[in-house]
């Protein structure tokens, strides 16, 4: 008897103590329902602020690239957890994306269809208060911004593993967009369908780039499969829905959009596979005290001994890094190429405006494309 009445007190103590924990809670709550609603009424009074000069320009006048990557750095740099840096960071994205839409939602297109990759750059970069618009090409992309129709524009510009994605670099060389941010996303890549083992797997359904980033898996795993490219992993998954036999590559949005089973996970070759976006707009941004730069120059005649070395130069001299270079096909006459060259920096940082004005005299084009936030991961 003395044991069970030792026992009932001891279950008494402990749903004592949780009740507690339970009414701090949901103090707690209450408190931070309070703050988000005044951090919203105060978003509200800034965008009323700046209501009458944003003009056509709408909702895009008060989104601050800059100053939301500001925000972020500093969520993480106070956070002493448990939260992990991550974690804040999206729910600090979230909140800035809700308190923004008071106004009316951003417009944001981006290479479609739903359920790709891009989608989740989109809702990564900008929250999910966002109209996210879908289109079908980096070409529509580019002009649904450059005309207004959308704010801004998200675009692949390069894979860790595969490299550049050509056609968004040749996309700027007759456009007036600017870059406003990037987004890196870690790429997780999953086999589904909807039959129950891969010996039922005919045929594999993705895009070009993703069969390439699991080309090892593949091999080792489906030899005998054929291996069909499609526009977008999304219409993979579709394919993988309607058709027996048929699987598809793709991310886990698409098993849920579609219906599919994941069969494998994580079948990309390398863990570390990221893939870079770039956020397209029509304005060059202030410093956010992390950026970077992105550059298309060129030099007349590329052939001449020690061209480029000449062109670069000023770079090194004045202590700025190159982080990446590629040339292109200037479409303007045979054998003739730009580079599209990425700095750290911002172009209004002294050392590299200084480096950029040198550059500029010694090349025959030269564009400032965007200074832009770094991504915050």
């Amino acid at each position: 008897m003395a044991r069970t009445s030792s026992r009932k007190r001891d279950s008494a103590a402990v749903k004592s103590k949780l009740e507690q924990m339970r009414e701090r809670i949901d103090s707690v709550d209450e408190r931070i329902q309070r703050l988000l609603n005044e951090r919203a009424d105060l978003a509200r009074q800034i965008g009323a602020t700046k209501s009458g000069a944003a003009g056509a320009a709408g909702v895009a006048a008060f989104y601050r690239p800059e100053r939301e990557a500001q925000v972020l750095r500093a969520v993480r740099a106070r956070n002493r957890g448990p939260l992990r840096d991550e974690e804040l960071v999206r729910l600090f994205r979230e909140i800035m994306s809700a308190c923004l839409a008071q106004q009316e939602p951003l417009k944001v297109a981006y290479l479609g269809p739903e359920a790709t990759f891009s989608q989740t750059a989109v809702l990564t970069h900008f929250g999910h208060s966002v109209r996210a618009l879908p289109l079908a090409s980096i070409d529509e992309v580019f002009q649904e911004v450059e005309s207004g129709a959308a704010d801004f524009g998200v675009v692949p510009i390069e894979n860790s593993t595969e490299g550049t994605v050509n056609h968004t670099l040749d996309r700027f060389l007759a456009s007036p967009l600017k870059i406003c941010g990037e987004v890196e996303l870690r790429i997780h890549h999953h086999l589904m369908g909807g039959m129950n083992a891969l010996g039922r797997i005919v045929r594999v359904c993705a895009h070009p780039q993703s069969l390439a980033q699991c080309r090892i898996w593949l091999q080792e795993h489906l030899p005998q499969v054929e291996q069909i490219p499609v526009a977008s992993n999304a219409e993979g998954a579709r394919r993988a829905r309607d058709e027996r036999g048929t699987a598809a590559i793709a991310g886990q949005t698409a098993a849920e959009v579609y219906g599919l089973k994941v069969l494998a996970a994580q079948i990309e070759d390398r863990a570390d596979n990221t893939t870079r976006f770039l956020v397209l707009g029509r304005v060059l941004l202030a410093r956010s005290g992390q950026d970077r730069t992105t550059l298309l120059v060129s030099v007349g005649h590329t052939d001449a001994p020690g061209a480029l070395y000449r062109l670069l130069e000023p770079l090194a001299r004045h202590r700025v890094s190159m982080t990446r270079i590629e040339s292109r096909p200037s479409h303007r006459r045979k054998w003739d190429y730009v580079f599209f060259i990425d700095v750290d920096g911002h172009a209004e940082e002294p050392h590299v405006a200084r480096a950029l004005a040198s550059l500029k005299r010694r090349a025959s084009l030269f564009r400032l494309l965007g200074s832009y936030p770094r991504a915050v991961l």
